[in-house]
């Protein structure tokens, strides 16, 4: 198996309300990878508690400060297995 060429040039993302994450993208050479981040993982404990739901706001101030270790769990999902589409979930960031 090659070494994962999985990189971040464009530090653009948004929010998907339908799929209720934040979206962004990464690209193996020449060829785009779409990742979404569950709300439900960018919330923190607290806000799960309190059982608010996650403004898009919070949910991109969250992903910002949280990018280096998104993109690592990034690069480690799509090094088990090359898709198109990934699911950063909370058990991931954890």
């Amino acid at each position: 198996m090659s070494a994962v060429t999985l990189d971040f040039p464009n530090p653009s993302r948004s929010f998907d309300e339908v799929r209720n994450a934040v979206r962004f993208i990464g690209h193996d050479g020449m060829f785009e990878v779409r990742f979404f981040v569950e709300a439900d993982a960018l919330a923190g404990a607290a806000a799960r508690t309190r059982k608010t739901e996650a403004t898009e706001a919070a949910c991109l101030a969250a992903f910002d400060r949280a990018r280096t270790s998104i993109y690592e769990v990034a690069r480690k999902l799509y090094s088990r297995g090359r898709q198109t589409n990934y699911v950063i979930t909370i058990r991931d960031l954890r």
